[in-house]
This record gives structure tokens, sequence and C-alpha cells, in this order.
């Protein structure tokens, strides 16, 4: 199957934009103070990057492993794997800026080849950072002091090798979109049921090296749940991982490498459990009257079920502008209180059972039932919200997300301390925000929040958000939560990562790094803390 680019200065397919209805456009001038960006985004062809660093010889020993068709070193392919989709990493790319832009670009087609790749680059000390989607919003594509590197694009690996239809599981190639794995399984009638908002664009190997959580996790659990063996290739060699779903044969490898970030190694492998494609869904939406009551209605059915496959709760900012249906924006406000989106996945009498008990559970708990009409709105606009983004960029205002998680009795402080962080330190910034969020995964013992944050960009927009995301960071570590539930380390979390597993776990990752790449050239700087801490304002 064919693999598309994303829109190299935004997000996913650039026939998708669309800019944003004047009402909203009015919003954000009157409430934030939002003005129209000073220019436009430079063109393709005026990104500058950096001459080669690549040493003599480089690309001729790359192109002996993989073919010369399947090294590029030319300016646009450069640009187009240059860091990942954050909306830092958009703004320097549309002012013209790709100074870190990898010196060339592998296209590997076998795990042979990888190891081929990956010992060639550790004899030369040429750092390497696999590449599936493009997607990270976390500096997860940007190494930190490195002299050169390649940027290792999965894509021709891109197979459904196998489906043992007994053990229902699914072997996967890496570099194999979601939305190609999605249609191969279907056609032998199964289902990942795996569908973050980056879904249309990202990897196998993205979702395994990140530990993605898709939307409907409720119902599925995260990737790295479904994932029950892996395959990683490393300059020392080979990892072959998991002979059964659970082995009490020692600690679980498998785990070492689902969230590693490409700096333990590259997966090139990923088999998983699927599941039959469900013969019914049902989408509907509930309304509470505070995030406080709709939060403990949410608990109840996490811990005491029924549980549905989808299970996510706006709070007022969120559920007053309408976020959870992007297409709604500039329309009638969506109302007060906080809206609820629940989705059923499965037989048509499961489906049935579940909506009944759950619709029980939510009304004793305070919720009023507002139909499919909520819920079928935001199944088909939940991978919207990336566009709105580009779209508020073009506009002039600055749109970011972040996301943690705690147990349940951290939950409300967690909610408050990282709204008050962003608040304060974006309004102290002379950009106020608005800060909105919503409960994306839940769990018996505790959730996820998502955090979506607008303002005025002002006059150094990245050095605002970094500020202001450096208070909430600490905010989050301070208050107990995790530094990240789904979106991944990467250089940007590194730091309070560090500060969560505490200097003896973060000794024991460097460790195994040491032992896995004794040269350093796996996606350095991503997730494994150095020994000295980097100093956070200055990166240095």
């Amino acid at each position: 199957m064919e693999t598309r680019d994303m829109l190299w200065n935004g997000w996913g397919d650039p026939d998708r934009a669309a800019p944003l209805p004047e009402p909203v456009v009015t919003l954000l001038r009157d409430l934030l103070g939002v003005r129209p960006a000073s220019a436009p985004p430079v063109a393709l062809a005026d990104v500058s990057v950096p001459e080669s660093r690549l040493p003599p010889g480089a690309l001729i020993d790359l192109a002996r492993i993989v073919g010369d068709r399947h090294v590029r070193a030319d300016r646009e392919s450069r640009v187009r794997h240059t860091r990942g989709k954050s909306t830092s990493d958009l703004l320097r790319l549309r002012s013209g800026e790709a100074v870190d832009a990898p010196d060339a670009v592998v296209l590997p087609g076998t795990h042979d080849e990888v190891l081929a790749v990956l010992r060639a680059c550790a004899a030369r000390r040429i750092a390497v950072v696999p590449f599936g989607g493009g997607t990270s919003v976390v500096g997860g594509l940007a190494p930190h002091g490195v002299e050169a590197f390649v940027a290792l694009d999965l894509r021709r690996m891109d197979a459904l090798v196998s489906v043992d239809e007994v053990s229902r599981t699914a072997v996967l190639e890496p570099g194999l979109r979601a939305p190609a794995a999605e249609a191969l399984l279907a056609e032998r009638g199964y289902t990942l049921g795996h569908f973050p908002q980056s879904y249309e664009w990202a990897s196998i190997g993205g979702f395994a090296a990140a530990r993605s959580s898709g939307q409907a996790s409720a119902g599925y659990g995260r990737f790295d749940e479904m994932v029950v063996a892996l395959t990683v290739a490393t300059p020392e060699g080979t990892l072959d991982l998991g002979r059964a779903p659970r082995s009490a044969a020692g600690p679980d490898l498998r785990q070492l490498v689902l969230g590693s970030e490409g700096a333990l190694g590259v997966i090139t492998s990923v088999t998983v459990r699927v599941q039959p494609i469900p013969a019914a869904r049902a989408y509907e939406g509930w309304r509470f009257a505070s995030f406080a009551e709709g939060g403990a209605a949410l608990r109840r059915l996490a811990q005491d079920g029924p549980l549905p496959a989808v299970l996510r709760l706006s709070d007022e900012t969120e559920t007053m502008v309408g976020l959870a249906d992007p297409s709604a924006l500039g329309g009638e406000p969506s109302g007060a209180g906080c809206l609820a989106v629940l989705g059923f996945e499965g037989t048509a009498e499961r489906v049935a059972e579940r909506r009944a008990g759950a619709a029980d559970v939510l009304r004793a708990a305070g919720g009023e039932p507002l139909g499919a009409g909520p819920g079928e709105k935001w199944e088909h606009g939940r991978f919207d919200a990336p566009y709105l983004r580009d779209a508020l960029l073009d506009a002039g205002a600055f749109a970011e997300t972040l996301e943690t998680a705690a147990f349940w009795s951290d939950v409300p402080a967690l909610y408050e301390a990282v709204r008050a962080a962003l608040t304060g330190a974006l309004t102290g910034a002379g950009t106020p925000p608005l800060v909105m969020c919503h409960v994306s995964h839940v769990y018996p013992s505790g959730a996820s929040l998502y955090f979506t944050v607008v303002s005025a960009q002002g006059d150094d927009p990245a050095g605002h958000w970094a500020r202001a995301k450096r208070a909430a960071s600490d905010a989050i570590v301070d208050v107990g939560g995790t530094i990240s539930h789904h979106h991944g380390v990467g250089t940007d979390h590194r730091d309070w990562y560090a500060r969560e597993i505490g200097p003896l776990g973060a000794a024991v990752l460097r460790a195994v790094k040491d032992r896995v790449d004794p040269a350093g050239i796996l996606n350095p700087g991503v997730l494994v803390p150095p020994e000295t801490p980097e100093t956070p304002e200055t990166g240095e």
C-alpha cells in the first residue's frame, strides 16, 4: 500500500485543511486578544537546511546496504523528516528554520538491513533516529548533541506478515500505517481496535515505541497491552522477545522495549492480539452538572462496570467551546455542564446490555442522557482536532496539548494544579489562555487528563509555551501524576521523567542503553536521562 507523507509544516492531509469559522476568529480576538499572524508560513522551497555533516563515504556505505533508491539526501526529504508535530516544531518549520534536519533519510526493507545500517552507523558514530509516521509531539525525533544523524524511515517494512486465527494474533511490520493495518486485518475479519487521534498517520512500530493509547482503550486496552511479541534490532544484535502471552521466566523484557522510543533499539516486528470486527457499534452522550460529578460517574463505571469501549468526559470549558466536536465550532454553544461520550462495541446483544447497564449507573450518578447525537458527532470528527490546531495557527493563535495520568484520589488535585500552572504562566507572559481538559482514558485505579491550551501567540510563542510547559510539568510531578500517559517522553519530558523514576531508575536505563548501544547512536538525548542533567531553560 502506498505510504503518503503528511503536510510538511502541519498535520495530515493538506486537502483537509480548512480556515476557522468567522465567529471563532471573532471570539479569539475578543476573548484572548488573538491577532492575525504577521507573516504567512514560508514555502517548502524556502526552508533552510544545513549542509550534510555525514563523514565522507557514509552515503555510499548506506546505499550498499539498502540500495541507491533508498538513501535520500535531498533537501525536501530532509525537511519532511525534521522533528515532529508539536506546535513548537511547526512554528519553527513555518518560519523556514530546519537546523536540526537529518543529514540523510535511509529506508531499509528488512530486519537484516536495519541491523546492517545500525552497525555501519555505529562504526562511524552516526546517530540513528527511527521514523514511523512522524507524529511525535514531545521531541522524540530531535536528537541532542549529535555530530550527524540519519532518519531511519521504516515505511518499506509495511507488511501484515501472518495471522494466527487459533491464537488470534497477527505479526505486523513496524512501518505499516494504522489504516493499512486495519484494512489488511479486516480482510480476515479482525481488528486491532486501536484508534488514537494520530491513527490516520501513525505506524505500528510507533504505537509500540511510544506506548500509544487509543480512544477505545477502555474496551480494547492500550497498545502495549495488545503486544505479545517483538523483534528488535540493536547495534549489538537482535532481541526476540515473547514466547507466550504471559510468563514467569524473569522480568518481561518486552516491557523494556515498549515505550523505549528508539533509544534502545529499532522495532522490526510486532506480534499483537487481534479481535473479531464487532457486529455492532453505538455512541451516545451524557451531561453532568460538573467535572467532579462526571468524574465520579466514570470512576464507578471503570471500577464496577459495565465498561464501554469508549469513555470520555470534557470539563465545563471544553464542553462550552464544543471542542469535543470540532466540526461544530462556530455554531451554537454546547451548553452548560460537562459532556461525556460513551461508545459500545460487540455483538448487538452485548452492546444493548452494556448500554442499559451503563445508563443505570450514569443516571444514579446524576447524568442526563443526550441521546446518540453527541456521541456520533464525536465519532465522526474524532481525528479532526489536529487540523483545528493548524487553523488556529493560521489565524494567529497558539494551540497546544499536554496529558498526564494519576490515581483517582489524586485526579482532582492534578486537574487543578495543571490548570493553575498553565493559566498563571501564560497570563504572566501577556498571553492569557483558554485551558480545556478531558478525561481521555480510564482504569479501575485511575484516569488520564488531556489538556488543550489556546492563547494569543505573542512576541515569542515558543518561549511562552516552554515556560508554561515547565510550570505544568513541575505541577504534574509535584502532585504525583506521571509526566506522560501516552504522548511519550522524547526530549521534552526527559528531565521530569528522571524525577519520576529517580536516580537509580535512570542509572538502570543508562546501563541497558550502554549494553545494547555502546556507541550511543540510537536517538541520543531521547528518553534516557544523562548522568548530568541538562538545564531545562537552555537545553545545555
